[in-house]
């Protein structure tokens, strides 16, 4: 890694260096990271996981997303609105994810208060992506000292106090951020990196939930 955040990848191509050219990470800052989304469930499952991997590495919850997604039935959060104490302790017992009876126990909550959301604004999309933040909270630059330092902002600050009043939990104002980043909410793609255009392409032709 250099001192602009960017790193060369077995391809030869320049990339943000935070996947450490491993396999399975270089594959999801590629292909998934930072490219808008509007599918509900993802983003569900997405605001969840990003819950569970407080105090962890994203990596590790990355590696177990497969273990979580069949545990979690699929993250439709219709379904795990249902779950029950019968499915909490099941959960626990599964050492295939990460067995935080607190963080379980919240990803029901949020389930249930997903669905809330939903009703009121029609879908988890539209809540989320009214909250795109301006861009006069962007950086000018989006250069590796600058974007290191953004594990907030006044928009993720924002909707995690809107959420929490909604009675979501673990989901402080960095676990929201990371959530932007990856639901392509904004284009964290250092400048050099070989995503960062091709995000920000999608991002223009991306159409807005409403």
């Amino acid at each position: 890694m250099t001192s602009d955040g960017l790193i060369e990848g077995p391809d030869g191509r320049i990339r943000c260096a935070w996947h450490g050219n491993l396999p399975d990470y270089l594959a999801y800052h590629d292909n998934e990271w930072g490219r808008p989304v509007s599918d509900d469930t993802r983003l569900f499952e997405k605001i969840c996981l990003e819950g569970f991997q407080s105090g962890l590495s994203w990596l590790t919850i990355l590696r177990k997303r497969e273990n979580f997604r069949a545990g979690f039935a699929g993250f439709d959060f219709e379904k795990v609105a249902r779950f029950g104490d019968d499915d909490v302790e099941r959960l626990v017992q599964d050492a295939g994810i990460i067995r935080h009876r607190g963080k379980i126990v919240s990803t029901i909550n949020n389930a249930k208060r997903a669905l809330e959301m939903r009703d009121e604004f029609g879908s988890l999309a539209a809540y989320f992506w009214s909250h795109e933040p301006p861009a006069s909270e962007r950086p000018a630059v989006a250069d590796w000292a600058t974007l290191r330092t953004m594990g907030k902002t006044p928009t993720s600050t924002a909707i995690s106090k809107d959420l929490k009043k909604r009675g979501w939990s673990f989901v402080g104002p960095t676990t929201v951020y990371a959530f932007m980043q990856a639901m392509g909410l904004v284009n964290d793609h250092v400048e050099g990196c070989c995503c960062r255009d091709a995000v920000e392409t999608a991002r223009a032709a991306f159409t807005r939930p409403a």
